[in-house]
């Protein structure tokens, strides 16, 4: 295949990524802030360097010898952000997947689909900085909540704290979905895009956490019954054509790992 991958931000979703695309026969080059993460990186045959975007005097030119830069990462910084794209620009990488998040949409109280209009954040312009960059093409990826494997649901609830919106409903979508998806773009050459990514599914927070926090062994959940129930539901239909994708993990109520 001999393409390179550059990922910035090989964390939970990143090294999982990253790991699999080796498997199918890519090169890949990941990024760490953390020393300690270098050989683990390593060990898993992911090309390590260690890269803080915040840094003053950020250098990332072999980083940037690849093909496809996948950005992974929480840093909502905006001129950390405008330093990164300066850098893509005069280097090698034409093509980025920005991985963003749909909590880029207000509350709506219905379907929330790519056209629905977004609300003022630091996440919305930085992903308006890559979409107005012409010097290379970007596809701009919005994930509903991220679960899977160690990262469980029934773990997101914080002890003492009652759940609020308990009638509003669910927007997740899988880490197995997640990166079948990247490499989905990726294969298919989908550019210049913005797409929304979760399960078909949307139970209502409260039969979905109830079912959950018994998987991990919490023996009571409590309701915030007088919260406003605001919620928005994701519609993924755009994706799910332009990929021709079948989700893993549509179903939120069934089994999952």
């Amino acid at each position: 295949m001999n393409q390179k991958i550059s990922i910035l931000g090989c964390g939970w979703l990143g090294l999982a990524l990253a790991i699999d695309l080796i498997e199918k026969g890519y090169e890949v080059y990941g990024s760490t802030t953390s020393k300690d993460k270098i050989r683990t990186l390593s060990e898993n045959g992911v090309k390590p360097f260690l890269i803080d975007i915040g840094s003053a005097n950020l250098d990332i030119q072999n980083f940037l010898n690849s093909d496809v830069l996948i950005i992974s990462m929480t840093s909502k910084n905006i001129q950390d952000i405008k330093k990164l794209i300066d850098k893509i620009q005069h280097h090698k990488v034409q093509k980025v997947l920005f991985i963003s998040s749909t909590s880029v949409y207000p509350f709506t109280n219905g379907i929330v689909t790519e056209e629905t209009p977004t609300t003022e954040s630091n996440l919305v312009e930085i992903e308006k900085l890559f979409i107005t960059n012409t010097s290379f093409k970007t596809t701009i990826l919005r994930f509903g909540g991220l679960f899977g494997y160690n990262r469980k649901p029934g773990n997101f609830i914080k002890p003492n704290k009652a759940v609020d919106n308990p009638e509003g409903y669910i927007n997740f979508i899988h880490r197995d979905d997640c990166i079948e998806i990247i490499k989905q773009i990726i294969l298919k050459d989908v550019w210049n895009e913005t797409l929304n990514a979760c399960a078909a599914n949307h139970p209502k927070r409260r039969e979905f956490y109830l079912k959950e926090s018994k998987k991990v062994g919490h023996s009571s959940i409590s309701f915030n019954e007088n919260s406003k129930n605001e919620y928005k539901i994701i519609d993924s239909t755009k994706l799910r054509h332009l990929l021709n994708y079948e989700f893993k993990y549509d179903d939120l109520m069934g089994d999952f790992k």
